[in-house]
């Protein structure tokens, strides 16, 4: 179920992203200015994410899984139709909703359903499904639009209608799975969970320099066109789906710590690689190993399911959440205007933020549990 949900959500979330640049210049003559709103806008509903834990006192998580991924379909379908400003914000806000609530619970679930043992491999397997549900996306918007000729508000209208229809089928033939533990159905910030809100965040930093400002690099400085980018992209999910469950494996064996040391230290390399780079080969081959990294993150996901209490986890998933998209708020303005002045600056703070999240993974125990989340600041943590 947990797959088949992925699938959907990857599908029709990459159709929307994919087709959104062209779309909204050529059909609702965007500029700069509206694009900045829009792509704000649809980071707003991350940032509530908290709010989830709410809606949990009405509905059961899988049942609240299966509706955010309907809305998310819903808000992809209703895309085509209202090309113009006011109306690409509002269905905007109605596909971010449903994804990013779909993304909590299901981070949730999948954390919950599956032993501390299987969650490694599992999450790895996860991003493979992803990796082939866009890849099918591209295909099918290359034989509807490039071969025969169908318009952008019916590829929306129909690969939304699709996603639909499959949630309401997830819903009806899958049973409802029982949880073990019952969740809390509150807010939860907890000192012993520091390390992993820590690292959330520096993980969504890390995220938004590469999703903002390293493909943005690679047209300005490198002059790449938009089937040189399209190629990185499917260079990229090839390699989730060959080697994503493979790394997800390997973590399972050599542990966390081990593992976001390598991704980390990795990463210091790669930005400082953006900072220099003057090569646009050199600078593909940074991007390509960037995304690569991604994949260790799933070591961040797996030591909060070792270090946390059962109850804990769909109240501190949304939490999790918000606090990973406080960067995606405040990162690319911020970081908007030092680009303007310096480039190098801005991968240099990325090297920053490496830095800080490798000292940070230096600090999870080798076997991590719930009465050893952390090697300092046990005191602090209440350990």
């Amino acid at each position: 179920m947990l797959l088949a949900m992925v699938f959907i959500m990857s599908f029709c979330f990459a159709t929307w992203q994919v087709l959104l640049n062209n779309f909204v210049v050529e059909r609702a003559s965007f500029t700069g200015v509206e694009i900045g709103i829009l792509q704000s806008v649809r980071e707003i509903p991350g940032f509530l994410a908290f709010t989830a834990v709410f809606v949990l006192l009405i509905l059961k998580e899988q049942v609240f899984a299966v509706l955010s991924l309907g809305v998310m379909c819903l808000g992809v379908a209703m895309t085509g139709f209202l090309p113009f400003e006011y109306g690409l914000y509002f269905t905007t806000v109605i596909m971010s909703i449903g994804f990013h609530y779909f993304e909590t619970m299901n981070k949730s679930l999948t954390l919950q359903w599956l032993s501390k043992e299987e969650a490694p491999y599992f999450l790895g397997k996860s991003l493979s499904v992803k990796a082939v549900a866009s890849l099918a996306a591209y295909a099918s918007i290359f034989v509807c639009m490039e071969l025969l000729g169908v318009d952008y508000v019916w590829v929306y209208f129909v690969i939304g209608t699709i996603g639909v229809i499959a949630s309401l089928l997830i819903f009806q033939k899958f049973p409802l799975f029982q949880i073990g533990v019952g969740q809390k159905k509150q807010l939860l910030l907890k000192r012993r969970y520091w390390l992993y809100y820590t690292l959330v965040f520096l993980s969504g930093a890390r995220r938004q320099i590469f999703v903002v400002f390293a493909g943005f690099m690679m047209v300005e400085k490198f002059g790449y066109s938009v089937a040189d980018i399209s190629t990185l992209f499917i260079v990229n999910y090839l390699f989730n789906f060959f080697f994503a469950s493979r790394i997800g494996k390997l973590i399972g064996v050599i542990g966390e710590r081990r593992a976001l040391i390598f991704e980390y230290t990795g990463l210091i390399c790669v930005f400082l690689g953006y900072a220099f780079v003057e090569n646009a080969t050199f600078a593909a081959s940074l991007y390509v190993i960037d995304h690569m990294f991604f994949a260790l993150a799933i070591a961040v996901s797996t030591y909060f399911q070792k270090v946390a209490n059962q109850e804990d986890i769909a109240s501190t998933a949304s939490v999790s959440f918000t606090i990973n998209h406080i960067a995606a708020v405040v990162i690319p303005a911020l970081l908007g205007m030092v680009w303007v002045v310096s480039t190098k600056a801005v991968f240099l703070v990325g090297v920053g933020f490496a830095i800080a999240s490798l000292i940070c993974s230096c600090n999870i125990p080798l076997k991590p549990s719930k009465s050893n989340a952390v090697l300092w600041g046990k005191r602090f943590a209440g350990l």
